[in-house]
């Protein structure tokens, strides 16, 4: 189960926050290419699912979402992610809800290649409120391969890793606090999948 805090915000912003004393020096950036999945009909979307294709460093991952909900920008969903070989959506291997697997792999041979996000994800791990949670900046681009259509993508996401969900809203409350003045960290109710599917709708 997933349980992450999703923030939108300006990109005049951006050094004010990164200069933020609870963010301090981050992990090393990943760039991330991401591919989703879905078949003509758009059975994943008519369950509000979401299969992907990653590739972090030399990694390859699939992952499984669960829409599950999503207010005010905290959003609470099932997922499942694990090593993969590019192309094998091996979905049996991957999710351990027997019906669920079973369910994919009949849709596996209908799922084609969608549309992709292209971003670098910079990260943090903090204890907070006593919660550990982490903090990933993501910057790049959402757009539909062998078409103009693309979007910026600029989103802070807060996960919960242990410890109290509370703690996700008062470290977002704590981050918006900069010396230079306040910043506004906007929630955001709508994934990178869901607007890569409406970007993939206008090519249609």
């Amino acid at each position: 189960m997933e349980t992450e805090l999703k923030l939108s915000l300006d990109a005049a912003d951006l050094p004010r926050l990164l200069s933020h004393p609870l963010l301090g020096s981050s992990l090393e950036p990943q760039r991330l290419l991401n591919t989703y999945f879905d078949t003509p009909a758009l059975d994943l979307q008519a369950r509000r699912m979401a299969v992907r294709e990653r590739l972090a460093g030399t990694q390859w991952l699939l992952t499984v979402k669960t829409a599950g909900r999503s207010e005010n920008g905290l959003s609470r969903r099932q997922e499942w992610e694990g090593p993969t070989t590019p192309g094998a959506l091996q979905f049996d291997a991957l999710v351990d809800d027997v019906t669920l697997a079973a369910d994919l792999m009949a849709l596996r041979p209908a799922l084609q290649p969608l549309f992709a996000t292209d971003f670098e994800r910079q990260r943090w791990v903090l204890e907070h409120d006593g919660a550990r949670i982490e903090v990933a900046l993501d910057q790049g681009r959402i757009h539909v391969p062998g078409t103009p259509l693309n979007e910026h993508l600029l989103e802070l996401e807060l996960e919960l890793l242990a410890g109290p969900e509370s703690g996700l809203s008062t470290l977002a409350a704590a981050l918006r606090q900069t010396a230079q003045g306040a910043i506004a960290l906007t929630p955001n109710d709508t994934s990178k999948a869901q607007r890569g599917m409406a970007l993939w709708e206008r090519s249609r």
